[in-house]
């Protein structure tokens, strides 16, 4: 099927250095998009696009609203939609009295195949169309979040959680366990539609040396997989972490110990790093992923993006809602709570920026930025379209917006999933189907 999207396109080439770093993306103010069984076929002025377009094409216009490539959540859990909104002091806490309570329930796979549902309903309806996350200690859990990801042929990243300490019961598994029925996921759903399985050890915590060590063997064994897990997000849990494993000269030591420091290692919240730490993560090419509403929530700390990003040893960096200790499945209320934080480290981020690191930014952090997270020829139709007179007050203040810069950061500080008109997985229409 071949359709010709109308509207004003957006889309970034690299990391902008500044407001006017207008080199750093393609804008076009009436633009054609052709989409052909999925993949973006031409991209231009639409005058171009529609000359070379079949004729009959199916053709929608979306003037005056923007076509941006779908947001991609790097860091959340699947297990804790309705973990959400939990009233606890802090991160261990808020896992013990609410978390893992909540996930002891997906051991039963209709009540995993149900949340899977309003899961994907949730990234849809907010224009988020590749998420990575984690699932339960259970296989049905994963079962259920690849089966719906299939169903709704998006490309999304998960793993099994492996866990066999400091949790409950019904949470964890063992060093063997893990590991078999990791294989077993990466078996059944790696490569399947658009499926990308991650080995998830949850963190250090609820690892022992020995479940590490099965860890540290599927990394071996599966090199081209993502790695996820978490690493300094809490002072108290940090220092029970290097408590745990007394041998490694800090936290992000213990997971170079098991080979799990790579270029597709994704590190949930990293706020509390030390130069050491961040020196290893940057030759590592490792990945720390910022979650900024869930940091603000959970009172974890302030993450230094900017302080990380222009460092003579740089860290690669993502951006995520952690749901749910995030408050938002929303990209935007994150990046808008992102932007208060630089704030309070006397720092600034732009909304270009801000774009950059919801589309390309996190497609580059993933390794998957010839397949999403941009406008250009032959990648996947993943996009959504953004209105930023979406409510009444947001109309309001577009009526005295005069720049591109001006409309995405109202969109950034006011939009929410209402300023989402419509979201597109390989090129068919989703968020309509839903309403």
């Amino acid at each position: 099927m071949t359709t010709l999207l109308r509207g004003r396109l957006l889309s970034f080439k690299r990391l902008p250095q500044s407001l006017d770093d207008t080199g750093s993306y393609a804008y076009e103010s009436d633009g054609g998009l052709l989409i052909e069984n999925g993949m973006i076929v031409a991209t231009g002025p639409y005058a171009d696009i529609k000359a070379q377009a079949p004729e009959g094409i199916a053709e929608i216009d979306h003037r005056p609203h923007l076509i941006l490539p779908g947001f991609i959540d790097m860091h959340l859990h699947f297990p804790q939609m309705q973990v959400i909104a939990s009233y606890a002091a802090n991160l261990l806490e808020w896992l013990n009295t609410y978390t893992f309570p909540e996930e002891c329930r997906f051991v039963e796979s209709a009540h995993a195949e149900r949340i899977a549902t309003h899961f994907y309903d949730e990234m849809i309806r907010h224009g988020t169309t590749t998420a990575v996350a984690y699932c339960s200690v259970h296989k049905t859990s994963a079962d259920a979040y690849f089966a719906e990801a299939m169903r709704r042929n998006m490309r999304m990243v998960g793993g099994k959680v492996m866990m066999d300490r400091h949790a409950p019961q019904g949470l964890l598994d063992t060093p063997e366990m893990g590991y078999d029925e990791t294989r077993q996921v990466i078996s059944d759903w790696h490569g399947k539609g658009r499926n990308h399985v991650a080995i998830t050890p949850r963190f250090a915590i609820t690892s022992t040396p020995a479940q590490m060590e099965a860890t540290a063997a599927l990394a071996r064994e599966f090199p081209d997989l993502h790695i996820q897990t978490h690493l300094s997000e809490n002072h108290d849990e940090i220092a029970f972490t290097c408590e745990l494993y007394p041998e490694a000269i800090d936290y992000t030591d213990i997971y170079a110990r098991y080979g799990l420091l790579g270029p597709k290692s994704l590190f949930g919240h990293a706020i509390h790093l030390s130069e050491r730490e961040a020196d290893a993560m940057s030759e590592a090419g490792a990945v720390a992923v910022h979650c900024p509403t869930s940091n603000l929530f959970l009172g974890s700390g302030l993450f230094p993006l900017k302080a990380l990003a222009r460092r003579q040893k740089p860290v690669r960096i993502g951006v995520a809602t952690d749901i749910g200790g995030g408050s938002s499945y929303s990209m935007l209320r994150t990046m808008d709570e992102a932007y208060k934080i630089q704030q309070l480290l006397g720092e600034r981020l732009n909304p270009l920026e801000s774009y950059y690191y919801m589309t390309r930014g996190n497609a580059e952090a993933l390794s998957l930025v010839d397949k999403i997270g941009t406008l250009d020829i032959g990648t996947e139709a993943d996009l959504i379209v953004l209105n930023a007179a979406a409510t009444p007050a947001m109309a309001l203040k577009m009526e005295v917006t005069k720049s591109l810069t001006e409309e995405l950061f109202l969109l950034q500080t006011m939009g929410d999933d209402r300023a989402v008109v419509e979201t597109y997985v390989a090129g068919k229409p989703m968020k309509s189907i839903l309403q």
